[in-house]
């Protein structure tokens, strides 16, 4: 664990001194992300001119579940996404022996070598729109609440990374994942609505099969609903089923690669 936590130090190092050499596009990527902030804010604002719930949620609480979903969005372009982007190339060039021979986890060092450091000012707004929004919440949120919600938000964070995956790893076979990656974020639209607006079907398929619900739609009920067994235990367990299915998944995958040396 000790090697893995100063590896990962030297990957923030060596990705905040390369940031600042690209000083154009570090303030590019914090502007389109606020753009990006501003416009899911300003939706929701708007449709709340017009109804008073959502989902069984008045328009405060859609609010902190809104800001938590941009935190998640957030944590993930700062950690996971220009790892994800480099990935298909690496295996098409060839290129991922490199990673398969370090005495670490592969997965580990693709999924996490690359800290954009640009979107991490953004992971920083994007927080303290979401410590507004509970601020401004007008009922009272009790501290067990918060520390899971702040919790299973991590966790939605991971789940987030783990059902891309599902999505890049194929590239090892079909040697291009552009089509599966634009599927996957459209997908993501799914993860940014309230969860009963949707049939009871579709909310147990997106509980279960495609857990996009467990994100920051149930996270959000256990903040203002408080703490429920069952609900933490269909969160971290299809977690943690879903991590295990990837990591086999990767595993296979790696089985099939064929290296530029080959």
């Amino acid at each position: 664990m000790a090697r893995y936590l100063k590896l990962y130090l030297q990957f923030l190092k060596f990705s905040f001194s390369r940031s600042l050499e690209y000083r154009m596009d570090f303030w590019f990527r914090i502007v389109m992300d606020c753009v990006f902030y501003a416009v899911e804010l300003a939706f929701f604002t708007i449709l709340y001119q017009h109804t008073d719930l959502l989902g069984g949620w008045n328009y405060d609480q859609i609010l902190i579940f809104v800001s938590g979903y941009l935190v998640i969005d957030a944590i993930h372009m700062t950690v996971f996404s220009n790892n994800m982007w480099w990935m298909p190339i690496y295996v098409n060039k060839g290129d991922l022996d490199y990673y398969i021979v370090r005495p670490v986890s592969s997965l580990f060092f693709l999924s996490l070598r690359d800290f954009a450091a640009n979107s991490f000012l953004n992971l920083i707004i994007a927080g303290g729109i979401l410590t507004w929004s509970l601020m401004r919440y007008p009922g009272e949120l009790g501290l067990d609440n918060l520390i899971w919600f702040l919790f299973l938000l991590l966790n939605g964070s991971l789940l987030h990374y783990i059902m891309q995956m599902y999505f890049q790893i194929p590239v090892f076979w079909i040697h291009t994942n552009r089509g599966l990656v634009n599927a996957f974020f459209s997908t993501t639209k799914l993860m940014e609505r309230p969860d009963r607006i949707y049939s009871d079907w579709t909310r147990r398929f997106l509980m279960t099969i495609f857990p996009t619900l467990l994100v920051i739609a149930l996270p959000a009920h256990v903040l203002f609903d408080g703490p429920d067994p069952l609900v933490i235990s269909l969160i971290l367990g299809v977690t943690a089923v879903a991590f295990l299915g990837m990591r086999s998944f990767w595993n296979l995958a790696l089985r099939h690669y064929s290296s530029a040396s080959s």
